[in-house]
């Protein structure tokens, strides 16, 4: 594979026509690095109760990102860091982050007892801290790790403690083979129980990690009420997570907009980390990229052909204090049969059904509408496991004029949605949908 290297403070340059954004999102945009120098010694620092990241002695408050696709656009918007979640790609990942200046908290992959894997077993356990020491001695010298993520969500879903022994055994490993990096796990959201746990079992954990979304606003209260006395990562935050959404009686939930959630990303964003000045040193933000995960576009913050959403910009804004040049486009509404998403709407089969959206561009781009038609997804997961994305349904839509389609009701009774995407032709996108009950004919 040839990677390209490109300027990183070109970012409309390339979005507006250098490189079709199909190919950007498939190949992300690295250069080619030479032979890596000796590690940066990074540690956790305490000064008058205030703790602080050191990178080669400096102060290093992460603004990170979660995921590895477009390295160049973390760096030219602002942002210093990437987190994976293990090391399958890991020297890709490193190539792209020395390339763009970046950093990288390296994930490690540790045996989920929700998957399968039992802690009492200490032949297993043992063979899985040999297996992540290999990992770690293979990457430990590398200039741009910045920390070692022990695991993810290991309290999801589980009820053996034994696991945080586990995780300390592969603490205390790291500490022995890797002076240079701390060490941290990674919590799904922050309970007083598990605070208990870690801190009883995990002495050689440098700094505790939580994964949070609508609950990141009060991320700093409740580490302090959880009796965390020390330092903390915020390591995914994003939009209303759809566990926290409003659920139609289908049990399909209701996702934001990319307006929505971009507004809620500032505010909490605003409201919480970045005003803990003595214990938080830093996030990464979820997710730069796209997956599906319920929907195509609940948690990315692009699009699958590499468009930005107007969470990017904010992004932008929370990591450099500017606003992009050119913004991308605002979704002020979208409705079918004059309903939005939390008004429950119920069709009937095979009639036809009004959509419209309000749509504008600050920058008076001219914008193009794509309506899309998928059923409900049904392979739902949890803790962020792989999902299988819906196949469109088409012959099913059609555009009447900008921002208004004709929906002709599927004729199959069931869960579905609809979904726009207003893209401005600059690389950018807005994008939406509403979800809705076909009654039987």
């Amino acid at each position: 594979m040839t990677f390209i290297a490109v300027s990183l403070m070109k970012k409309r340059a390339v979005l507006a026509g250098m490189l079709p954004l199909a190919v950007l999102a498939i190949f992300p945009l690295v250069a080619t690095r030479p032979a890596p120098a000796a590690a940066v010694k990074v540690e956790v620092r305490q000064t008058n109760g205030r703790y602080e990241l050191l990178r080669a002695g400096k102060p290093y408050f992460v603004r990170g990102a979660g995921g590895g696709k477009f390295p160049e656009r973390i760096a030219a918007y602002g942002g210093n860091s990437i987190r994976t979640w293990g090391t399958a790609d890991a020297p890709r990942v490193l190539d792209a982050a020395h390339a763009n200046g970046l950093t990288v908290m390296m994930g490690l992959d540790v045996a989920r007892e929700r998957h399968g894997f039992n802690y009492d077993d200490p032949q297993a356990v043992a063979a899985q801290l040999q297996k992540i020491k290999a990992e770690v001695l293979k990457y430990k010298d590398d200039p741009a790790v910045l920390l070692w993520g022990i695991g993810n969500e290991l309290n999801l879903e589980y009820k053996n403690p034994k696991v945080w022994d586990a995780v300390n055994g592969i603490a205390q490993m790291i500490h022995e083979v890797d002076p240079n990096h701390p060490t941290t796990t990674v919590l799904a959201g922050l309970k007083q129980r598990e605070v208990a746990l870690i801190k009883s079992q995990c002495p050689a954990v440098d700094i505790l990690s939580i994964n949070t979304y609508a609950g990141l606003a009060a991320i700093p209260k409740q580490v302090r009420e959880a009796g965390w006395a020390g330092p903390y990562l915020v390591t995914e935050w994003g939009p209303t997570g759809h566990w926290e959404s409003q659920q139609m009686p289908w049990k399909a939930a209701v996702e934001e907009t990319s307006s929505q959630k971009a507004a809620v990303y500032k505010s909490r964003y605003e409201a919480s980390v970045a005003q803990d000045k003595t214990q938080c040193l830093g996030t990464y933000v979820f997710l730069w990229g796209q997956k599906q995960e319920r929907t195509p576009t609940w948690y990315g913050l692009f699009t699958e052909d590499g468009q930005e959403s107007e969470v990017v910009d904010v992004m932008q804004y929370l990591w450099s204090g500017k606003w992009p040049k050119n913004r991308a486009p605002h979704i002020a509404s979208l409705r079918l049969n004059g309903k939005q998403a939390r008004d429950t709407v119920y069709v009937q089969a095979s009639q036809p059904y009004p959509a419209e959206a309000e749509v504008t561009d600050p920058d008076k781009d001219a914008l193009t509408y794509r309506w899309e038609l998928l059923p409900e997804s049904t392979d739902l997961k949890n803790g962020g496991d792989r999902e299988s994305r819906p196949a469109a349904i088409p012959g099913l839509l059609s555009a009447e004029s900008k921002g208004h389609a004709l929906l002709k009701a599927p004729s199959q009774a069931g869960a579905y949605r609809l979904f726009l995407f207003a893209s401005d032709g600059k690389g950018n996108v807005a994008t939406g949908n509403v979800p809705f009950y076909v009654k039987a004919e």
